[in-house]
């Protein structure tokens, strides 16, 4: 897939959710189904026949990659959601195969190659954001690496990143063999509460070495293979950071509903697709977000990237998860925006 794909896309008024967990949540065993490849690749093509997308997503599960990791150096299985290191950080990945859900997604991936004419889309964490999974305290370490400080715990941040960058390139990899056009590459933690902005406005290059470093070598495996980069970050972000996030060259940025996107159009150049940014993770309330409020915003979007002529697709600012007992309610402001008439 090439950049002309998304902007083509974005050129005939596209309009999206990241929504495959949605649709997900409609199944009888949604548990099985996520590690059986052949019937999340189902799931996958159904939701992007719901949503009228040629856009085949996974689900947004941000864990896959350290449930490889720790599975792979003996971490029990109970343990994994909450573990951290708290000593030495392996040098090399471990010697192990696919784990059942990084399977089923590399199977639901061929499905969609081989069984529909949709494009098959992989997913990811970010390499900082999957350090920030491995370690207990993150922020008090980045914070005093951009004093200029270092210590033991600087140094475990480092080579965490070292390690969590490995593994994502690993996992890509799998998901490119499998057959992916695109991936989704999800850096939610890269924001302005891990990154000082004052610290970064004197100075600091902590941004530069924890964040884009890392991530460059992530995009660099990418372009090598012909694979589109879909870059999301939902964070809270500086308009430096958003910048410095287009030096990766993705076909589509993804930016949370704390970003007015008719405002990012001027940092990012016009062959990147601006996606988003309805707050879907707001659609789960009538109170906290009515249909109506998501019309006006879903309106106020088109609009306002119309008038400054910049690719844009209409999405949500997330995944738009499932939240039980409020699925109705969700679909029904999904189903506002995609219907919203473009006058």
């Amino acid at each position: 897939m090439t950049n002309t794909f998304f902007l083509e896309l974005a050129a005939r008024g596209a309009r999206m959710p990241i929504g495959t967990e949605l649709i997900l949540s409609e199944k009888p065993d949604p548990k099985a189904i996520k590690l059986d490849g052949r019937k999340l690749g189902e799931v996958m093509e159904e939701a992007a026949v719901r949503w009228k997308t040629p856009l085949a997503l996974p689900l947004m599960d941000l864990a896959v990659e350290k449930e490889w990791l720790l599975e792979g150096l003996g971490v029990a299985a109970a343990e994994i959601p909450t573990w951290h290191f708290d000593g030495a950080i392996p040098e090399a990945l471990p010697k192990t195969g696919a784990t059942p859900r990084l399977k089923a997604n590399c199977e639901a991936i061929r499905h969609i190659v081989t069984a529909t004419k949709l494009h098959a889309c992989g997913m990811s964490i970010g390499p900082f954001s999957l350090m920030t999974k491995l370690i207990a305290d993150p922020i008090s370490p980045v914070f005093l690496a951009g004093m200029g400080e270092e210590d033991e715990d600087t140094e475990m941040v480092e080579k965490t990143l070292a390690l969590a960058t490995e593994v994502i390139l690993h996992t890509i990899s799998d998901q490119i063999d499998a057959g992916a056009k695109a991936v989704v590459l999800c850096e939610p933690a890269a924001n302005a509460v891990y990154f000082s902005p004052k610290q970064l406005e004197e100075g600091a290059d902590t941004f530069e070495r924890y964040v884009m470093a890392h991530n460059r070598r992530i995009a660099e495996l990418l372009h090598s293979r012909e694979v589109s980069l879909i870059f999301h970050d939902c964070g809270e972000l500086t308009d430096d950071m958003v910048r410095q996030f287009t030096t990766l060259e993705p076909a589509m940025m993804s930016l949370g509903s704390s970003r007015a996107l008719w405002e990012d159009a001027r940092l990012v150049p016009d062959n990147i697709v601006l996606y988003g940014n309805l707050p879907s993770k707001k659609f789960y309330s009538d109170e906290v977000m009515s249909v109506a409020a998501v019309e006006a915003l879903g309106r106020e979007l088109l609009e306002k990237m119309r008038s400054t002529g910049h690719p844009f697709i209409l999405g949500s600012e997330c995944d738009v998860l499932s939240v039980p007992g409020s699925e109705k309610t969700i679909r029904d402001k999904v189903n506002a925006f995609l219907n919203l008439r473009a006058d």
